[in-house]
């Protein structure tokens, strides 16, 4: 996991930041992607895929990454904006501004299989780079767990779409919950249930 990163400080890149987003398949919620950059003084273990990891060891991983870390910034990018720019563009902008907003500059990044030219700075875009990247993982992890709180928080507020189990994806109770109890601010109006769901009220109010 640490190949990558063990290359570039053989040749003298000092700050490698990784970045990766999460969120694109939901109906509802923010985009959320996360960039960091690793201490190469303090390896972390176990450090893969946030999908590939349970909840508990994701919440644990994140809290070392965050302490250990030289350092880590957080970008939402919320459905209206998903709407506008569609979701490939908001992934792209959240990665971007994330990597922007950490105190210390990278002089190389790597991404998780998003091309980043706007950025000028050396990167590379890594097919996979969450399972291939210590410290592209460390971005997936922060994000996810980032991300999974919010939704949680989302699911409080609204109990009947059951968002802190979903998180937002299109499972057959949030389909339902859509069709049962409507549309909210949160969803992403451009993306097919929730179109057909507002459309479908539409039909029946006429």
């Amino acid at each position: 996991m640490y190949s990558f990163e063990t290359e570039l400080l053989s040749k003298g890149f000092k700050y490698i930041a990784g970045v990766d987003e999460v969120g694109r398949g939901p109906l509802a919620g923010p985009v959320v992607a996360a960039a960091v950059i690793l201490n190469p003084d303090e390896i972390i273990e176990g450090l893969n895929d946030s999908k590939k990891l349970t909840d508990k060891k994701r919440r644990e991983l994140s809290i070392e990454i965050k302490s250990k870390c030289l350092a880590y910034s957080i970008t939402y990018i919320d459905p209206i904006e998903i709407d506008k720019i569609n979701i490939y563009q908001a992934s792209k902008k959240a990665m971007i501004i994330s990597i922007e907003s950490l105190k210390i500059k990278p002089d190389f990044v790597l991404s998780d299989a998003m091309p980043l030219n706007e950025i000028n700075i050396p990167y590379e875009s890594i097919i996979k780079g969450d399972s291939k990247s210590a410290t592209i993982a460390a971005a997936s992890i922060i994000a996810k767990v980032e991300r999974d709180d919010y939704m949680i928080k989302l699911g409080l507020k609204y109990p009947e779409y059951g968002f802190e189990q979903h998180k937002g994806y299109p499972t057959k109770k949030h389909v339902q919950a859509l069709n049962d109890y409507g549309v909210l601010d949160c969803h992403r109006k451009t993306y097919k249930p929730v179109y057909d769901a507002i459309h479908k009220q539409v039909k029946l109010k006429i």
